[in-house]
């Protein structure tokens, strides 16, 4: 199996990405990645535009015009659906393969402690 050398994405990637499913400027993304974390990631203004960049320059992510000149509005690429999409993928085979090992015998387990 060929890996996308963009995976794993970190917590902080993963929620970046999910908030730009609506085209967004910097202050709505931090607000809706801790949104969508129930406010377990929080942004600071220098990690979300770090992050910016380097979504920028792999593709995950385009700029688009924006009314307001001082505002830069970003949104999820074609590429970065695929990647959050692969991401999304991974994570849901690591969790059904941990749920199913450890409810294996799930009572002879219990037995053993």
């Amino acid at each position: 199996m060929n890996r996308d050398s963009n995976l794993p994405l970190t917590e902080t990637v993963y929620y970046i990405l999910l908030a730009l499913h609506e085209p967004a400027h910097g202050y709505v993304i931090m607000q809706n990645v801790e949104s969508l974390s129930g406010g377990s990631v929080r942004l600071a203004a220098g990690t979300l535009y770090g992050a910016i960049e380097n979504l920028l320059t792999k593709g995950l992510i385009k700029s688009l015009p924006s009314e307001d000149p001082r505002r830069k509005v970003y949104v999820i690429s074609e590429k970065g659906k695929l990647v959050l999409q692969a991401d999304y993928q991974r994570m849901s085979f690591m969790l059904n393969t941990t749920h199913s090992t450890l409810n294996k015998g799930g009572e002879s387990n219990e037995n053993n402690e």
